[in-house]
């Protein structure tokens, strides 16, 4: 979960995008999260949310609930990436960047993968007592 958070974090100042301005067609422009206010509050919401589940180990069931949440959040996220680029570009290109914003769901699923089993084990250390 640390690893989303952090790739949150660098998605506000790394571009996810770029290319020339749809109303211009000359000035090269970038795509950030924070180019977009919607997009910005989603994004700083991901990573305080990633960083407080962190600390929510005693409660497992809540802790896996929540990550599948964070999970439809950066899919969403990343959606609004992919329109806000849409939206900007004739032709924008995506930069290295966008990397980061895909590996955030993929970090969270390794967690709720991680966590459903350990509540798994859990409930079987259970059983033998």
């Amino acid at each position: 979960m640390l690893l989303a958070a952090a790739c949150a974090v660098l998605t506000l100042k790394f571009s996810f995008s770029t290319g020339p301005s749809a109303a211009d067609g000359k000035i090269i422009e970038y795509v950030t999260a924070t180019s977009n206010i919607f997009l910005m509050i989603m994004t700083v919401a991901l990573v305080v949310a990633t960083l407080v589940n962190v600390f929510n180990y005693k409660n497992r069931v809540l802790q896996l609930r929540i990550t599948v949440m964070l999970i439809v959040i950066s899919l969403l996220d990343i959606y609004l990436f992919y329109w806000q680029t849409n939206k900007k570009f004739i032709n924008g290109t995506y930069s290295l960047g966008s990397i980061l914003a895909l590996v955030i769901p993929v970090a969270l699923i390794f967690a709720a993968r991680g966590i459903f089993k350990d509540q798994k084990l859990v409930k079987s250390v259970d059983r033998l007592r």
